[in-house]
């Protein structure tokens, strides 16, 4: 496990024996905050993650989300540089020093076409959409699923390499499922740690006897290419008027009038 050794007044954190100097905030969550840092010798930009652990159990997530982080050398995964488990004024805290991509997430990209009045160019959806699928590809072939899988959680770089990321969700791809008690456990914790939007259908209403898989990840799949096609995820106007998903999700997704053209495009599509 890697050491912190200070946050010293020049605004700098040791790691594993290297200095970062802190330069500005990118992100702030439920428990996790993401700062820009500076690595002292080698001048480059890191994203540091840090992860407020309050009890034990947080504590393991983080450094659940660190093994997984280990567990993968490939090009559409984000990959971990160092960190360290921090203990200061009673609390924990996980500090991940993760590569930083000036771009920014997929759905920042989407964004800004939105505000636009543009939509994203085919050859580029399929790009990018090409590089989730090697990723969850890897994450798959490994025993594991992602289970959070969104705009929000890719990245991409300068050449539209799309990099998956928030890797806390990942667990076991196949979970048996054996007794309401144990249904009722997954999906409390799918209801935590699943965004609502993207969750797969099995997943709100977690059968008494089954098995949860990777499919749940395919779900989400189609949903975030559904969002690259329309600038919004097949659920996400729902979400936010206040509707069921959990209700929305048992029903085929709509395609928007304006957008019929997609339709045919994507019968013909094969990957």
């Amino acid at each position: 496990m890697g050491q912190a050794l200070c946050i010293c007044s020049r605004g700098a954190i040791t790691i594993d024996n290297k200095k970062y100097y802190f330069v500005q905030k990118l992100d702030e969550g439920g428990f996790s905050y993401v700062d820009l840092v500076e690595g002292a010798k080698d001048g480059r930009f890191y994203a540091l993650k840090r992860i407020l652990c309050h009890d034990r159990q947080a504590r393991q997530e983080a450094q659940t989300e660190v093994e997984m982080h280990q567990m993968f050398n490939h090009h559409n995964i984000l990959s971990l540089v160092a960190y360290a488990f921090v203990d200061s004024g009673g609390k924990t805290e996980a500090w991940l020093i993760l590569p930083y991509i000036r771009k920014g997430t997929l759905w920042s990209v989407l964004e800004k076409l939105r505000d636009k009045g543009s939509l994203m160019p085919e050859n580029q959806i399929l790009k990018i959409f090409s590089g989730i699928c090697s990723g969850l590809k890897a994450i798959h072939d490994k025993g594991y699923a992602h289970r959070d899988l969104k705009p929000t959680n890719v990245l991409l770089d300068e050449g539209d390499r799309p990099v998956l990321m928030d890797l806390g969700s990942m667990n076991c791809a196949r979970i048996e499922v054996r007794g309401s008690r144990e249904a009722m456990t997954v999906q409390d914790w799918a209801a935590q740690r699943c965004t609502i939007s993207y969750r797969a259908p099995e997943l709100f209403n977690v059968e008494s006897h089954c098995i949860i898989d990777e499919r749940t990840d395919i779900w989400s799949l189609g949903c975030v290419l559904y969002c690259m096609m329309m600038l919004e995820g097949p659920y996400d106007m729902i979400f936010q008027k206040g509707d069921s998903v959990a209700l929305a999700v048992q029903n085929p997704v709509t395609i928007p009038p304006t957008c019929r053209g997609w339709t045919m495009k994507l019968k013909h599509l094969s990957f």
